[in-house]
């Protein structure tokens, strides 16, 4: 229809197209690099840091009390050292996966076929991690979290 009205010429509709996709690709090539920098250099080690926190709590819990007692008052805390542990684990590996599904898909010549290995394999991947992410959002303490919370977007304190 463009091209019929004068409007465009075939290849000016092509050329836009391509810019789109490579517009697009290049948006989720950098929400999948900044989300794989901050779980790895402050989502991860903050999470981490609080795991520690815990894991102190649970040793001065045996040396103040009996170590029946410290064992029931420390379970919780065991709870949510072991989810802290599989959280963090399953961050490090999407993120991993995110990284060899982001060079697979940069290998791609055709802007087009590349926009979609970004759609497919890389954006995906995306949530998996920020579900991780979330659910550890809701254990770590907030003074430690480095990044506002939901609750803290929607209220603010």
């Amino acid at each position: 229809m463009f091209e019929s009205l004068g409007v465009m010429t075939k290849k000016e509709l092509e050329a836009r197209n391509e810019v789109k996709w490579e517009t697009y690709t290049k948006k989720i090539q950098i929400e999948a690099r900044v989300l794989g920098d901050l779980s790895m250099n402050h989502i991860i080690p903050v999470a981490t840091r609080y795991q520690t926190q815990l894991l102190q709590n649970i040793c001065n819990m045996a040396v103040v009390f009996p170590i029946d007692t410290a064992d029931k008052l420390s379970e919780r805390n065991k709870q949510i050292i072991q989810e802290i542990a599989e959280r963090t684990s399953a961050i490090e590996r999407g993120v991993e996966e995110l990284v060899d599904a982001r060079k697979k898909a940069n290998k791609l010549e055709d802007e087009h076929l590349k926009a979609i290995a970004y759609h497919d394999t890389v954006e995906p991947k995306l949530d998996t991690i920020r579900y991780q992410i979330d659910k550890l959002e809701l254990i770590v303490d907030d003074s430690l979290w480095p990044l506002p919370k939901y609750r803290e977007l929607l209220f603010i304190r």
